[in-house]
């Protein structure tokens, strides 16, 4: 008997949908910072076992849409209600029940079996855990309650075990060996992005979006060309940095991320362009992966 099954992961900004997706898929697939909404794509995370395969998606956190980009944002997180076995929505000790109260509906009203993550009882009492569980049961009654702490690996197990046993009969979707449904390409463009959220003030890094236009692969070396658009002509010199001096420490930290990550060398060279308003424009929009072709 085999099990396979698509698992996906919705929930506001911020409740560490990201980490768990991560831990769970035991790779850094997607990335992580402590601001909201670093999440922008849907991404997918394979992991195989000898008689399972179950493929996890961590989705953009649910907010109210302020320009295109949020609206197709938002599609990504809506349309993992239509195409799961199982649905991880993820909450955590801190937000209010009430946030997005009209996504928790669309929720009850998927009819996916749901279990409810809480994230970050790390941060919390026991008491008040137990007051948040008795809350979040009234207002999921049909979900499967499992509080974790993603950050520090606690009942991961548990929430582990719980997905197996709920995970459908099928044959695999993708091949065994097979991590992500992702090119490297991608990963390039997202690590770039966490460096530059980390690096940055305000809004500078929502503003930003990173293209990969060159990626070549030696047995020895990637050489990578990448590409920051900034939405107006004054973030241009905020990216760069006097004298560059910004753009040379993203860069070199994304480089050095990289070889981590495929284990060998990589040149990466960065530009920064001006895309005026790209987030409210369509054909970039389009070409940046938000909008289907």
């Amino acid at each position: 008997m085999h099990k396979s099954g698509f698992v996906n992961i919705v929930g506001n900004p911020n409740v560490g949908k990201s980490t768990l997706m991560n831990a769970l898929v035991g790779e850094r697939i997607s990335i992580i910072t402590s601001k909201a909404q670093t999440t922008r794509h849907r991404i997918m995370g394979i992991v195989n076992g000898e008689d399972f395969q179950i493929v996890y998606s961590d989705t953009p956190g649910v907010l109210k849409p302020n320009y295109k980009l949020q609206e197709s944002m938002l599609k990504f997180s809506t349309g993992a209600l239509r195409d799961a076995d199982i649905l991880l929505y993820v909450t955590d000790t801190i937000e209010q029940l009430d946030k997005n109260a009209d996504f928790i509906e669309k929720v009850k009203a998927a009819g996916i079996e749901t279990i409810l993550v809480i994230n970050k009882i790390d941060l919390t009492t026991e008491e008040k855990l137990t007051e948040l569980v008795e809350r979040w049961e009234k207002l999921l009654p049909y979900a499967t309650l499992v509080p974790v702490s993603a950050k520090n690996n606690f009942n991961l197990q548990n929430l582990f075990s719980l997905i197996l046993e709920k995970l459908p009969e099928a044959e695999p979707y993708y091949e065994k060996d097979a991590l992500t449904d992702r090119p490297m390409r991608f990963f390039a463009s997202e690590i770039i992005r966490e460096k530059i959220f980390l690096n940055y003030e305000k809004e500078v890094p929502y503003s930003v979006e990173v293209a990969i236009e060159e990626y070549k692969e030696t047995p020895s070396i990637d050489r990578i060309r990448s590409v920051i658009y900034v939405a107006r002509d004054s973030q241009k010199g905020i990216i760069i940095g006097h004298n560059g001096s910004k753009l040379k420490k993203v860069g070199t930290e994304a480089r050095i991320e990289l070889e981590n990550f495929l284990q060998k060398k990589v040149f990466l060279e960065l530009h920064v362009k001006v895309g005026l308003d790209w987030r409210n424009d369509e054909r970039m929009l389009r070409n940046f992966g938000y909008i289907e072709k």
